[in-house]
């Protein structure tokens, strides 16, 4: 080393930068600076260099981003939540019963469309279908819960209403439009049952219980959506966030939901800090506890008393319109 000369940091300094930004500064050193430099520092550098040589001669898709766990805020980037975004095994026990529609068919027309229908994994992100897309098949969540957005034209978007295992999507197709302008995309990741378009249009052209419990489930799900309007215009981002919670709780087992504050905002359609501050208040009286990627429900009714009158109004107008629906 020159006379005079003196570094910069310590080796330890360096290597506390971690192995990233080392490796990138070792790299991007000539070698005649590297010689320049004491044997402890070439074996720092040296270090760093061979973690980023193999770094790069590692394949893409094996290397683990440590930003897997910050999904963005646009619905394509739902997939990008690496910790919650894996292929549901399709080793377990799965019913198409799971699902209430097809539950309350009757024996006939069950046997009818039980040979066709497709079990299928949901996995978080899964687009089943985009704005405008023609409709090949219908969608019956058991497990898995499906949001559907709108997009706007600068990106941004929010959702409109939600389908899990008390409904189906792609309404449009027995209403005649045969598209729609929102997005489906997976929200809970998990397992359902699909119908090529072709086999319900032939059901439902008989005119019979099927027409009837299909038409019943659309009005419900016009509600729920003319009513989320209301709410997000009306009602505070606390009472808003309360009313997903509770839908999404009455789609899943148990009190526990497996989603962040950033995929929250994304489908209410609102920043994300806001979402923070809401769940820390509900934290705060007792209603919630929550971690990164976690939220469970501690106090369920105290947070229906919370919520505003919209979670009872749509819950409500689909008990009544399938009040006399049996389930198989």
């Amino acid at each position: 080393m020159p006379a005079g000369y003196r570094p910069v940091c310590a080796p330890a300094h360096v290597s506390s930068w971690g192995p990233a930004w080392a490796g990138l500064i070792a790299a991007s050193l000539p070698e005649c600076v590297r010689l320049l430099c004491t044997p402890a520092y070439r074996q720092v550098l040296a270090q760093a260099l061979g973690w980023h040589q193999a770094k790069r001669r590692t394949p893409p898709e094996a290397r683990r981003c440590r930003h897997a766990q910050a999904p963005l805020l646009a619905p394509d980037s739902y997939a990008s939540h690496a910790t919650q975004a894996m292929t549901p095994d399709l080793s377990g026990t799965h019913n198409p019963n799971q699902n209430h529609l097809l539950a309350a068919l009757l024996d006939a027309e069950f046997d009818r469309l039980a040979p066709q229908l497709e079990l299928i994994p949901m996995p978080l992100g899964e687009v089943l279908y985009e704005s405008g897309g023609q409709l090949r098949h219908v969608y019956f969540p058991t497990t898995a819960i499906v949001s559907l957005h709108y997009v706007l034209e600068n990106g941004g978007s929010s959702e409109i209403a939600g389908v899990g295992n008390e409904g189906m999507l792609g309404i449009s197709l027995f209403m005649g439009g045969n598209s729609t302008p929102s997005r489906a995309v997976v929200q809970t990741g998990g397992h359902g049952y699909r119908l090529s378009s072709a086999m319900l249009m032939d059901e439902f052209k008989r005119t019979g219980p099927v027409l009837r419990l299909l038409l019943r489930y659309t009005q419900a799900l016009i509600t729920q959506m003319a009513q989320t309007a209301a709410c997000n215009r009306h009602h505070s981002l606390s009472q808003q966030l309360c009313r997903w919670l509770l839908f999404t709780l009455d789609r899943l087992p148990g009190n526990e939901l497996t989603i962040t504050h950033d995929l929250i905002a994304s489908t209410l359609g609102v920043r994300r800090e806001g979402v923070s501050e809401a769940a820390s208040q509900l934290q705060t009286q007792g209603f919630i506890r929550y971690r990164r990627g976690h939220i469970t429900v501690v106090d369920r009714a105290g947070l229906e008393g919370k919520a505003c009158e919209c979670y009872g109004v749509v819950k409500k107008e689909l008990a009544r319109l399938l009040c006399d629906v049996r389930q198989r």
